[in-house]
């Protein structure tokens, strides 16, 4: 009878080891493939429409520049370098923490200038995206020769191991033009496509932590008016 009870006490710890050792191995798998292959994203901001709308949330490639290494922060060969044209997210190098997403212009020993808004890459008029857009007719200036403007800029050479980085809304992106160029350590990924899309609503109601039925408002709320506000036709489109 007593050994008939220590077996079943011992299939069932080996039950329970069995469903940890799996779990821990679905945790290292998923960290492995977030932190080195895949990630997703959402953009917070507008400087990339018409490309990338607000409540856009992407799928990026973390393999193709290189995947880090966990922990160790080391990182593998890349099958590619960012080049020209790349919609590309990275580390703002104003804090190496933010993330950022935008349009990778120009390469290293590449020379950029924006001529009224005209964007030049080697003495080349760089061709705008399909997507991209200029809000503001009225063409910035230099406030003297030796300065930069949002319209006017450079002629400027990209260090090397170095990215410029430009939105799409050209008139409304806080970019390369305004802190630099992206080491290339600071590079991330390569956006892919969008797998869902929220749009905003500016009727829906806040979550606030001290009101304890905000979260169940925004919930219903959400799910009432869930068919509107999913941006359907945007849902696993490639991003160009």
């Amino acid at each position: 009878m007593g050994k008939t009870k220590g077996k079943k006490e011992g299939d069932i710890v080996d039950l329970i080891w069995e469903n940890v050792k799996s779990l821990l191995i679905a945790i290292v798998l998923a960290v492995i493939i977030k932190t080195s292959i895949v990630e997703a994203y959402k953009i917070p901001s507008s400087s990339m429409e018409d490309t990338l709308l607000i409540g856009d949330f992407l799928i990026a490639n973390k393999f193709i520049y290189g995947a880090r290494i966990p922990i160790l922060d080391w990182r593998l060969p890349a099958i590619k370098e960012p080049k020209q044209g790349d919609v590309v997210i990275f580390k703002w190098p104003g804090d190496g923490v933010t993330n950022y997403i935008k349009r990778c212009v120009a390469t290293e020993g590449q020379t950029v200038e924006i001529k009224d808004k005209i964007l030049y890459v080697d003495g080349k008029p760089f061709p705008n995206p399909s997507l991209s857009k200029f809000t503001d007719t009225q063409i910035r200036s230099r406030p003297d020769p030796n300065s930069n403007s949002r319209d006017n800029w450079g002629p400027y050479i990209v260090p090397k191991e170095s990215y410029f980085m430009m939105g799409d809304n050209r008139d409304n992106s806080f970019d390369s033009r305004f802190w630099g160029p992206v080491p290339q350590n600071n590079v991330l990924g390569e956006a892919m496509a969008i797998h869902w899309s929220w749009g905003p609503d500016d009727n829906s109601p806040s979550v606030s932590a001290s009101d304890p039925l905000s979260v169940p408002r925004l919930f219903v709320y959400n799910a009432i008016h869930f068919q509107e506000r999913v941006r359907w036709g945007r849902l696993m489109s490639l991003i160009e």
